[in-house]
């Protein structure tokens, strides 16, 4: 049995957006190059500027070809690196326990019939034949992958490989580009269920530890000023945006993979401070980035203002006990 996976591929809501020519197909009613006819007694003068060289190049044309941009490997994954080359995708994980995750989380995706197995040994799985179902496309694209456990220079991680590939129940050799597409695509489909399982998993935990968060100032390894959160980064990030909230910040944008989130200091009332008993933080009406790093069983907090230099020492030090007081605050 296959497992079916229904999605649809980047810019490919149609046959027309998967094979459509900038006019039309007449180009390929073309007539043949010809040799240049020259007059009687007229001399010849060309240049190689024009010339085209005489080469046999094998490939699709006309409806043929796939117009699509190349699939993105979606960057979810705090601290992984991608490595993309003509036979499939590496993902190196930050450090072994994360991979021992990714690999678990395959794991569990053939568990729940998400993916269906055709083998497995202790580092290495194969898949059966995955269905793309691909929307307004008549083509039915089926896939076969292997899914290996890597390590090279004190790093691991996952090795994503396509070994065959049908087009309408007919095995085909894929061509480069078709080949990388669907590799990312399918690195997609796990990043993701990743992704959702580590969230899922710190959600809950933020819950019951919302009453344990210790904050306080620090260095960073530069010797710079930085805030420096008690809790694991994931479970820290499922709290920062509702301390930022609570501290007089409008979350505008959040990216969870880059650990950033840009703010707006909307200045609250003086009845806020006396509300949580602190003084006002020390922050102009303006836009705000601030960094999250992950430092394993602690998180780091940076923040800089719009035109990207970091805030002064003593901006952070208040910034520090506004946090400390939002999260007394929340927890009452």
């Amino acid at each position: 049995m296959s497992a079916i996976i229904i999605t649809i591929l980047a810019a490919c809501s149609s046959e027309k957006t998967l094979r459509q020519a900038s006019n039309d197909f007449t180009y390929l009613k073309s007539a043949p190059l010809s040799t240049w006819q020259t007059l009687p007694n007229q001399k010849s003068e060309f240049s190689n500027i024009y010339s085209i060289p005489n080469s046999n190049v094998a490939g699709p044309i006309g409806r043929s070809i796939d117009i699509r941009p190349p699939q993105q490997i979606l960057a979810l994954i705090p601290g992984a690196h991608y490595e993309r080359d003509t036979k499939g995708v590496t993902i190196w994980m930050p450090n072994e326990e994360h991979t021992k995750r990714l690999w678990h989380t395959i794991t569990s995706m053939i568990n729940e019939k998400q993916i269906s197995m055709h083998s497995s040994f202790v580092n290495d799985i194969e898949t059966n034949w995955l269905v793309w179902s691909i929307e307004d496309n008549n083509e039915v694209i089926e896939s076969l992958y292997t899914v290996t456990l890597v390590s090279e220079h004190k790093r691991t991680g996952l090795r994503i490989d396509m070994i065959r590939w049908k087009r309408n129940e007919q095995i085909e050799d894929v061509s480069i580009g078709m080949r990388d597409n669907y590799n990312a695509q399918m690195t997609n489909i796990l990043i993701a269920h990743y992704n959702r399982e580590l969230r899922k998993e710190a959600h809950i935990k933020a819950e019951k530890l919302i009453t344990n968060i210790s904050i306080s100032l620090g260095k960073d390894r530069s010797g710079l000023p930085v805030i420096i959160a008690w809790e694991p980064y994931d479970v820290f990030w499922e709290h920062v945006s509702v301390m930022l909230g609570e501290c007089g910040f409008i979350i505008k944008e959040r990216n969870h993979s880059q650990g950033t989130l840009t703010v707006k200091y909307k200045v609250p009332d003086d009845a806020f401070w006396k509300g949580i008993n602190t003084k006002p933080l020390q922050f102009n009406r303006d836009n705000y980035n601030v960094q999250l790093g992950d430092l394993g069983n602690r998180t780091s907090i940076n923040v800089t203002d719009s035109t990207g230099k970091p805030i002064k020492e003593e901006q952070l030090a208040n910034f520090s006990l506004v946090l400390i007081a939002a999260v007394e605050h929340l927890t009452k």
